[in-house]
């Protein structure tokens, strides 16, 4: 019983999900699903690429969160329309929690919808909502085990990102494994090495971010 009441949530999910699509299409909006465990660095990352590419590109974000609204004051902070769920316990967003709050978002002056999902290496890759690309952002704080440990998250995600490089000097961790392993689950996994904090390798980043936009209401 349990197997059909899950399959059943994931097929009105799926269905949900088809509805936000079409809707972002017709307003000629690209979405991407960006995702991580906590403290990867997924509102660090947007913050940054808000601020190097706000000029080329039209953002509006969704920020998902257990509970909260310190990572919508960043993004707002930087003049970008933001819209904050909660999920109060929840570990994952899902296409009816993504759906409730577009008519609060103004999707007219919008190219690029970034959705910041909570962060969870696991249910978020498990549910579509919407959007055109799942980005996955890893830490190479949390180590090199995890595309093995995780798989659907990897084989899901059309970018991984792995961010803080520029600590990989201080930690035992295999950069070379990350990608070997990343691309063994998903071959046409593109792998960028960045550092939001720095800035190190976000060129090639926001390079797809752009070419991702090409067509749509994005580039403005």
């Amino acid at each position: 019983m349990k197997v059909k009441v899950v399959t059943n949530i994931l097929k009105a999910n799926t269905r949900i999900a088809e509805e936000n699509r079409r809707t972002l299409h017709e307003r000629g909006i690209t979405t991407i699903n960006l995702m991580s465990s906590p403290g990867a660095g997924k509102t660090t990352l947007l913050a940054r690429t808000i601020r190097d590419r706000g000029a080329r590109i039209r953002f509006g974000v969704i920020e998902g969160d257990i509970q909260g609204t310190h990572d919508a004051e960043v993004i707002a902070a930087l003049d970008v329309p933001v819209i904050q769920i909660n999920t109060a316990g929840g570990c994952h967003l899902d296409a009816n929690m993504v759906q409730s709050v577009l008519p609060e978002l103004p999707l007219e002056s919008i190219g690029l919808l970034v959705i910041e999902n909570v962060g969870n290496l696991v249910c978020p890759a498990e549910f579509d909502l919407g959007e055109d690309a799942k980005v996955m952002l890893l830490s190479i704080t949390e180590g090199d085990d995890k595309p093995l440990k995780y798989p659907r998250m990897f084989r899901e995600c059309e970018v991984l990102l792995v961010n803080k490089v520029d600590l990989a000097p201080h930690l035992d961790v295999s950069l070379e494994k990350i990608r070997a392993d990343a691309r063994g689950l998903n071959p046409a996994l593109q792998v960028f090495e960045v550092s939001a904090r720095t800035g190190q390798g976000l060129e090639a980043w926001y390079r797809w971010l752009e070419k991702k936009c090409a067509g749509s209401r994005g580039r403005g």
